[in-house]
């Protein structure tokens, strides 16, 4: 009899070890994350994070989302890089990776290539900010990213919530940044952010929360920020031509 428990016990731990194998595995980091210098129960914490959205291959498999926030209104192809802005009376139709493309003001064609390209470069700047106050927590362990552990802290709703603090290495427009995000430890969501503009402010500049989580196609995403709304969320698994044809 003995033997026998000790058997299913050992049999239990292995299942457990491979799950939890399998869950790590399931959500790879992007190349270039700082895995070294990360914390791994903040790496962890990440991966539940990916879980509670609807997991890694949900997200691999959407293709197209749209939204607009600030007044701003996006289209990315998350595989191709192809990206659609509407800002005003601005319209930029580009691709990310190359940033080249074409750009409309008031409904004309701009033909100056220094002007259009300027304008490209403020674009993809704009889609750095706006898609990250979008998707940020699909993006923990993207490339230049160090997760550390901040320990277990309220929301300002006075709800329990473990802290992941994101710095950067030499990515974006301001690696400087810090953020402090709450995990809900009843959902495994995020539900609120603090923003740092750099790693020695001793308080950050704004804490928002993360509210309205809807799910789209498998993924999950919110759409409340305190003091601003993201609206027009569409998301799907094709590529949307149309989009970025043009006017």
């Amino acid at each position: 009899m003995k033997l026998r428990i000790g058997i299913l016990l050992l049999a239990l731990v292995l299942s457990a070890v491979a799950v939890a194998g399998a869950s790590r595995d399931a959500n790879p980091p992007a190349p270039g994350f700082d895995e070294a210098g990360s914390d791994p129960r903040a790496m962890e914490l990440a991966d539940q994070v990916m879980n509670a959205m609807g997991g890694r291959k949900h997200w691999d498999e959407i293709q197209t989302i749209g939204w607009t926030i600030f007044g701003r209104t996006h289209v990315w192809n998350k595989w191709t890089g192809d990206y659609r802005l509407e800002a005003d009376t601005t319209l930029v139709v580009m691709n990310l990776n190359s940033v080249q493309g074409r750009v409309w003001e008031k409904g004309n064609e701009v033909a100056d290539a220094a002007h259009r390209e300027e304008v490209m470069k403020d674009a993809k700047s704009i889609w750095i900010n706006d898609s990250y106050w979008l998707v940020m927590p699909y993006k923990l362990k993207d490339s230049g990213v160090t997760l550390e552990y901040g320990g277990e802290k309220a929301t300002a709703d006075g709800r329990a919530a473990d802290v992941l603090v994101l710095t950067f290495k030499e990515v974006g427009d301001t690696p400087d940044n810090k953020y402090d995000v709450y995990v809900d430890r009843a959902t495994g969501l995020v539900t609120q952010w603090s923003y740092y503009k750099t790693v020695a402010d001793p308080e950050p500049r704004f804490t928002l929360p993360w509210t309205g989580w809807t799910e789209y196609q498998g993924i999950m995403l919110a759409t409340g920020r305190g003091r601003t709304d993201v609206t027009g969320i569409r998301v799907s698994t094709s590529d949307d031509r149309a989009a970025f044809a043009g006017p």
